[in-house]
């Protein structure tokens, strides 16, 4: 699946990914490919991306706040403050402060 997330400085990620696990407002949920469709308030707290590969871990220097995951090399994790969440066709949009 597909995971852009966005802030209003940027889109500090866009790729393929295995996962994505957001912050809800009713508590933490993952997403996986073929995930019905999902339209969700964030509040805040972690996202955490499960990439395909090593490769996928390149950033935008001017957005370098995700950063990998307790020494795995496919997990990347990004705090935000809060936003709002759609997954649909297995393409995720986080919209996140």
């Amino acid at each position: 699946m597909f995971l852009e997330i966005v802030t209003p400085e940027a889109t500090i990620f866009n790729a393929e990914v295995d996962s994505v696990t957001v912050p809800g407002i009713n508590g933490e949920f993952q997403m996986l490919e073929n995930h019905a469709p999902v339209i969700s308030l964030l509040t805040e707290g972690t996202v955490k991306i499960h990439t395909h590969t090593k490769s996928h871990l390149e950033l935008d220097e001017l957005h370098g706040t995700i950063v990998p995951h307790n020494d795995d090399d496919k997990v990347l994790t990004l705090k935000i403050g809060s936003g709002t969440v759609e997954m649909k066709d297995n393409k995720v949009i986080v919209l996140a402060d």
